[in-house]
């Protein structure tokens, strides 16, 4: 993403997993832990939506993680349907935690993702709410609910989606964020990969992003 982004191998059940880390030049606010769309059909860490959200939060201050899922670049393992997705991205949120300041130690975890990603982050918050682990505010684009069974988030996300999605109705996404009370912001004549758009996506998200 850029020349300072640091590329690991972290140990995860099945194996290595994939790890870039961006750290923010000035004060770090905060960790972002970010996920990519369906590995099976081309998603990686590196997806540009996913870049360009890490992007934005880089921006803001915060150490942003991305990681490709089992059977993804270096990540060992296979594709397990978002079930051990869910398992590496909850061990994964508790080792970038050591990479922050002790002073932001017990500070909430962002956490985002992008299409199956979204899905993948949405069940992770809950589960690590009901672990203790303090959850901030949620970023969730091009969530696949029409797709996958996302879990409730909380009403202060940031969901966004593409008016002209065609890969996730928009109607499937209204249906599920009103399920949470969640205002969702649609981008006009937009498609799943927001292509051409991209600057206008980190725009919003830095505008509407932690508050």
């Amino acid at each position: 993403m850029n020349p300072k982004t640091e590329h690991v191998l972290w140990p995860g059940k099945a194996g290595p997993i994939e790890v870039s880390i961006d750290k923010p030049g000035a004060e770090c606010i905060g960790l972002a832990v970010l996920a990519h769309p369906h590995p099976l059909f081309g998603g990686t860490k590196d997806n540009k939506v996913v870049q360009t959200m890490a992007r934005a939060l880089l921006s803001l201050g915060y150490l942003t993680v991305r990681f490709n899922f089992r059977g993804v670049g270096q990540s060992a393992g296979e594709h397990d349907n978002g079930l051990a997705e869910q398992q590496d991205m909850m061990q994964l949120v508790q080792k970038a935690q050591t990479l922050l300041p002790q002073s932001l130690a017990n500070h909430p975890v962002t956490l985002g993702g992008f299409s199956f990603g979204a899905f993948v982050a949405s069940h992770v918050a809950e589960h690590l709410k009901a672990c203790g682990t303090p959850v901030g505010k949620l970023l969730l684009v091009g969530s696949a609910a029409s797709r996958f069974t996302m879990a409730k988030v909380p009403s202060n996300s940031l969901i966004i989606h593409g008016e002209t999605d065609d890969t996730v109705p928009l109607q499937s996404v209204l249906n599920w964020a009103a399920t949470c009370d969640c205002p969702v912001m649609v981008v006009p004549q937009v498609e799943h990969f927001f292509h051409g758009r991209l600057p206008q996506l980190k725009d919003l998200i830095v505008r509407h992003y932690p508050a």
